[in-house]
């Protein structure tokens, strides 16, 4: 007769069981232009999306809370972050004033229920606003629970030349943020080490915008694994450290063909990151390779 099984001891000799983190996965609104920050709601709640990051840009109905939140509830998917409106082509999205775009934005996330706001640091030209700016968020953050997380950007090069917009630099790390967002596109321009840089962040990296490139002179966003980043490396790393932020795709689909073929994109750039956000479960750890 055989002994009993001691099912207190793990079988550390049996395939690893995988847990993921808590750490949600959403879709950037921007993923689906030319399509619309509507159709984003769709796309994401079709998909399996755990919610949306609404990038405010030129789209009325990014800029219109009662919108989103119609949208929301409509698809029943969340809205997890909100992106400023802090591009070149959104100067005068919110006003024209930097400081009112980000009250605007911390009102939104809260009416919306989102966690975070991403905002890039100020442009060189925005002076007063740039030497406000680590105070004022400092001073946001502690008047909120929304996280005000600030992304990482990347110098302009030209003719041999490299030029940083940003003040004090594309690199937050050089400065005392609470929060940051590191994107992995922008490191590929900025032919940054993106393990490095999510090191250097630590603790206060607390939202991702899974990306790829392939250390083009221009912003790509390219599907994650479609590059040379280590997309995958990070993802695996954040689980193992059980990262509890959030993963946003921000990925650029306006060269494909039709909807059809966007939808596939974004399809699989879910599929890479929940693949590889994934960790060993304590309980069961990975057998010993022996040689």
């Amino acid at each position: 007769m055989a002994p009993p099984i001691d099912r207190t001891t793990p079988d550390r000799t049996a395939a690893p069981v995988w847990q993921e983190p808590a750490a949600k996965v959403a879709l950037s609104t921007a993923s689906v232009y030319p399509e619309s920050t509507a159709s984003a709601f769709e796309i994401a709640g079709r998909l399996g999306y755990d919610g949306v990051e609404v990038m405010v840009w030129t789209d009325p109905v990014s800029q219109d809370v009662t919108a989103l939140r119609r949208l929301s509830d409509y698809h029943q998917v969340p809205i997890l972050a909100l992106h400023a409106p802090c591009l070149v082509i959104t100067q005068r999205v919110w006003g024209t004033d930097p400081w009112v775009k980000l009250v605007r934005a911390k009102e939104a996330a809260e009416e919306c229920g989102a966690q975070t706001v991403v905002v890039h640091p100020p442009f060189r030209w925005q002076r007063e606003y740039a030497r406000q700016f680590l105070g004022g968020i400092q001073q946001m953050g502690n008047d909120t629970d929304v996280r005000f997380a600030v992304e990482n950007m990347f110098p302009l090069r030209a003719r041999g030349r490299e030029v940083s917009p940003y003040a004090p630099d594309w690199d937050p790390t050089t400065e005392d943020y609470p929060d940051f967002t590191l994107d992995l596109s922008h490191t590929s321009v900025s032919k940054s080490d993106a393990l490095a840089m999510a090191a250097s962040m630590g603790e206060r990296l607390s939202h991702v915008h899974i990306a790829d490139g392939v250390g083009a002179a221009r912003d790509e966003h390219l599907v994650p694994g479609r590059g040379n980043q280590p997309c995958a490396e990070l993802l695996e790393g954040l689980a193992v450290q059980g990262f509890d932020g959030l993963v946003v795709v921000e990925v650029n689909t306006r060269k494909a063909e039709d909807h059809a073929e966007r939808e596939a994109d974004l399809a699989e750039a879910l599929a890479f990151t929940r693949l590889n956000l994934v960790a060993p479960s304590p309980l069961h750890p990975q057998p010993v390779r022996r040689p």
